[in-house]
């Protein structure tokens, strides 16, 4: 806590300059501020990031909700093994008697290679600030919902204009300081994504939930994948016929030695963070948010392990999304835990009254911002009157596949309906398309007991609400009598063609009538339902750009107070952050060094998952068989290590580099003490965890046999048995 009241002291008394040198995921475009040569950087930032020439942001690339990067010329790419879990799920799924989760997998030439389903590998080729050409729509537009769907049509209009009908290219706006600024940032998607290697989960997962967000830690939480393009260059869909990707540039990996205080930096795609939100923002996700998600996920996690223990196959099924929420529940525990230990609430509360106090120190800006706070309040007050409704219909994400699907395709049914001018953004012909092909790749996940437990469980808990907050759509449906609902449940999976991907992809493109006349359960509950989905949608529709518009107030206020030199919050779009090696102190007298070692896996094995080291890493443990890959002042094979980069979800697979720009680690979790660092940077305790690239190629080489990939990499493989050095 005392920490947090010095960063917030120093922006209050020095503005920009006031951030610890390593606090911020910083734009591109705002590198050549941070003056990184003094702090270490041995490149030119130009070296890092530049527009026209070649760089080290060429290599990065963006999997969608993770991050990653090219380490060979032929488009092989190095990212986390969690982040490629939901690939190897699928492609076990889709064959009977294998679980590559489990198992691993590893391609000994490049046609063994796996296709990894639905994965995409997207590289940056264009950054621009088109703020002038967005705004420039609604400079007369004074109301937060026609001035929201002003920005939109501009957004699309610029994005469309860019892609055209090209389906390898995306042009994506995102707005920063909410709706300050607008960068574009245009990709080359590449389509056909293989898996290259995965090790077992007795190293990828290494510790599993007991370990995941701690330190010290033990996880070889790495994969290779690679990206193919067609003949002609295109980023074509998967094929026989495609050839390797030719990046513009890849990263080299690191073989010299890594210490305590080295700088390192990361460049990544972070996905959201909430630095700049207000004490309302806070108290709701602590008080509301957070304790509803931890409860609804540990149910749903519970379901999950019941329904499967006994089921290996269900068990695969249902692995990515079990994994999912575990990650998502203990994160959100952590958070809460911090925030009180801290009282995180009362310090935002302290620090907006000295912004008042300085607002209402000025007649002119207490007439811009003086009730700029209140009126936030105002707008999480209006969200608090239907609070038990939205979460219930929130948790249609739980619902289950089959229920999901049908409420999707009811949804999308009635958008198409209207004329083209009357539609919602983005439902066009192409949206439909696009849904339709991702489909099957719903139904690897679909196992009918999980599925037909999370139903039932949403419409019982949808009977638990008050009088005030009823789902009248729902209640009508049931004809108020919810004791039906098992019995609705066991026939709809009997009765409807819904467990049928191809029917399911029929659906879509249909008209509302014709949905209707099937008589299916699924959409007859999809119907029941809708009124009430949209009424939740408007709802956030007036609350998004609302609050979006106060917050843009709060930014100013700020602006006014301190000056500029802000870096936005996390928004997916690629980001730099940089930060020393170092340990820290979680606790009085304890002390956390920088590394964990292959010695620290033999101590933490069981035999039992998840601490089950496999039988031949124990062995090159025991015969110190480490290759070229020990570390010289560790005298063993360093496994991971903890720095000071500032990170959240979305950056897990990102690059970490040394001062040269070799990579040296790929970043995967953040430690517990320091949970709650998407909404605040704590200097002392937060810390990026990273698995060493020595691990990476010592478990390459040595376990997996892997050497093609080693040669691959620029890299000459070991001697037999170096042991120590």
């Amino acid at each position: 806590m005392k920490k947090l009241v010095w960063v917030l002291s120093l922006i209050l008394f020095f503005g920009f300059t006031a951030f610890p040198p390593d606090e911020g995921m910083w734009l591109l475009t705002q590198l050549k501020q941070l003056d990184l040569n003094k702090k270490g950087l041995e490149l030119k930032v130009e070296d890092v990031y530049h527009p026209t020439k070649k760089s080290l942001t060429d290599a990065i690339v963006w999997l969608g909700g993770c991050s990653a990067s090219f380490v060979s010329p032929d488009g092989l790419i190095l990212t986390n093994h969690h982040c490629a879990r939901g690939g190897l799920q699928r492609a076990s799924a889709a064959r009977e008697g294998v679980d590559y989760i489990t198992d691993g997998f590893l391609a000994k030439t490049r046609e063994d290679e796996l296709q990894s389903i639905d994965a995409t590998a997207s590289v940056l080729e264009e950054v621009k600030d088109v703020t002038a050409d967005v705004l420039d729509a609604v400079k007369d537009v004074k109301d937060p919902l026609e001035r929201d769907k002003a920005i939109n049509a501009k957004i699309r209009e610029i994005s469309d204009g860019i892609e055209g009908d090209r389906e390898d290219i995306l042009a994506r706006i995102a707005s920063n300081y909410n709706g300050k600024q607008y960068m574009l940032y245009v990709f080359k998607r590449y389509r056909d994504v293989r898996i290259v290697y995965a090790p077992p989960s007795s190293i990828g997962t290494y510790g599993g939930d007991i370990d995941n967000w701690m330190w010290p830690r033990h996880t070889g939480d790495f994969t290779y994948l690679r990206a193919y393009m067609a003949p002609d260059g295109s980023g074509a869909e998967y094929s026989p016929d495609n050839v390797p990707v030719k990046p513009k540039n890849y990263l080299r990996i690191s073989q010299g030695d890594l210490d305590d205080g080295d700088f390192t930096f990361i460049l990544g795609y972070p996905g959201s963070t909430t630095r700049w939100r207000t004490s309302n923002s806070v108290e709701w996700n602590l008080k509301y948010n957070y304790p509803q998600s931890i409860e609804n996920f540990k149910e749903l996690i519970n379901l999950m392990d019941e329904l499967t223990k006994d089921d290996p196959a269900g068990k695969i099924k249902v692995a990515s999304l079990n994994a999912s929420l575990n990650n998502v529940m203990k994160n959100y525990q952590g958070k809460v835990d911090g925030m009180k230990k801290t009282d995180f609430l009362g310090q935002k509360r302290a620090f907006e009254r000295d912004l008042m106090a300085f607002i209402d120190s000025d007649k002119n800006l207490k007439k811009k911002y003086g009730q700029t706070l209140e009126k936030i309040k105002e707008q999480y007050e209006i969200l608090g009157k239907t609070r038990l409704k939205d979460d219930i219909l929130q948790m249609g994400r739980f619902s289950g596949t089959l229920a999901g699907i049908a409420s999707q395709a009811y949804g999308i049914a009635k958008e198409m309906d209207k004329p083209e001018s009357e539609r919602e953004p983005g439902f066009d012909e192409k949206m439909v398309e696009r849904t339709m092909k991702r489909i099957p790749t719903r139904y690897l996940g679909y196992f009918e007991p999980v599925d037909k437990a999370m139903l039932k469980r949403m419409l019982t808990k949808a009977n638990e609400l008050p009088s005030d907050q009823r789902l009248a759509g729902l209640d009508k449906f049931f004809k108020n009598d919810y004791a039906t609902v098992g019995t609705f449940v066991d026939n709809a999976y009997s009765t409807s063609k819904m467990s049928d991907p191809e029917f399911a992809k029929s659906l879509f493109g249909k008209s509302v009538k014709e949905l209707e006349s099937m008589n299916d359960p699924f959409l007859q509950l999809a119907a029941a339902l809708y009124d009430e989905n949209k009424e939740l949608n408007d709802r956030y529709d007036i609350f998004g750009p609302t609050i979006d518009g106060l917050r843009k107030e709060y930014i100013d206020a700020l602006y006014a107070w301190k000056g500029t030199g802000l870096y936005p919050d996390a928004n997916s779009t690629i980001r730099f952050t940089y930060g020393n090696v170092s340990g820290y102190e979680p606790a009085d007298a304890v002390w956390y060094k920088p590394f964990t070692t292959l010695s620290g896996v033999v101590e933490k094995n069981t035999g039992e998952e998840p601490f089950d080291m496999p039988e031949k890493l124990g062995k090159l443990a025991a015969d110190k068989d480490y290759g070229q890959w020990v570390d010289p002042d560790l005298n063993d094979v360093p496994v991971a290590f903890t720095h000071m980069c500032d990170i959240t979800g979305g950056n897990s697979g990102s690059a970490v580099m040394n001062s040269k720009g070799e990579l040296i680690g790929l970043a995967f979790d953040g430690n517990y003490e320091a949970m709650t660092g998407d909404w605040q940077y704590d200097y002392d305790m937060q810390r990026t965890i990273s698995v060493d690239i020595r691990y990476v190629m010592f478990i390459t080489e040595k376990f997996a046999g892997a050497t093609h990939l080693i040669k691959e990499m620029g890299i000459k493989p070991s001697e037999t048995n170096t042991g120590t050095r």
